[in-house]
């Protein structure tokens, strides 16, 4: 009491001078609640899973491109939706043999509501030029359809819950060649956690349990070609990689 310990904290007094293997847990209730604490998940990490949850139930019940763009809409589990102009789903022709999927609208993007419009999406319709290819003859989206505030980059909870989305796009739409634009889709949608410039410049493949897989290719995005041009070399030789790809498709499909 002269010391100041007014208040038991306990139902009995323990020795704090003892090694710890010494004090029972009788004697040390509080101790040993410490040094085990509860397994109980977070009441975050429950959030997270039921948004996962739902959103794969939304997902999975589309059964058409344009359902699934309603559905998403209306999704409320991402709250970029509240900082966002606009839901930016997809751009170019569904039936394309080859799908394009970048990470999240920029500025440009978010104002006019379409995908790789801004100065990334110029070079990226040259890129296509440059193999024969345009808007008409792709299919192109994000993993988000909603724009991070200051252009960020997208976190990796926000990316989970709107996967589902992506993936249910992709087996809609069943191209033949899946393209991943820059290392968040890739990450996300190949689920590793490899670098960009360790997963481009080489066949990979995608596949859900209700698709086929299909030959995916990771490409810089340019975004990152704009800032860095000395990669555009590394990035023609995918692009060429690509175009070979189709071709050979469409000789085996004739």
């Amino acid at each position: 009491m002269e010391a100041g310990a007014d208040e038991a904290i306990d139902n009995a007094p323990v020795n704090r001078f003892a090694p710890f293997d010494e004090i029972s847990v009788e004697q040390a209730p509080l101790t040993n609640a410490l040094a085990q604490p509860s397994r109980r998940p977070s009441p975050k990490l429950i959030a997270q899973n039921t948004l996962e949850s739902t959103a794969s139930e939304l997902a999975l019940s589309a059964t058409t491109v344009e359902d699934l763009a309603r559905k998403f809409a209306s999704f409320d589990g991402c709250d970029l939706k509240l900082t966002a102009n606009n839901f930016v789903f997809a751009d170019g022709n569904s039936d394309a043999r080859v799908m394009f999927i970048g990470e999240a609208p920029g500025a440009e993007e978010d104002r006019q509501g379409l995908p790789f419009v801004g100065p990334a999406g110029r070079l990226l319709d040259l890129m296509l030029a440059a193999i024969d290819l345009d808007r008409s003859d792709v299919y192109i989206t994000n993993i988000l359809p909603w724009r991070p505030p200051g252009n960020r980059n997208p976190t990796d909870a926000e990316a989970t819950v709107c996967l589902p989305f992506v993936q249910r796009h992709i087996e809609l739409v069943q191209p033949q060649v899946l393209i991943t634009v820059g290392g968040t889709a890739a990450k996300a949608l190949l689920n590793t956690r490899e670098g960009i410039m360790k997963l481009r410049g080489r066949w990979l493949t995608y596949a859900t349990p209700r698709m086929k897989v299909v030959p995916t290719r990771a490409i810089l995005h340019p975004a990152y070609l704009l800032r860095s041009p000395a990669q555009k070399r590394d990035t023609w030789r995918d692009l060429i990689a690509i175009k070979r790809r189709l071709d050979e498709d469409c000789d085996v499909a004739t």
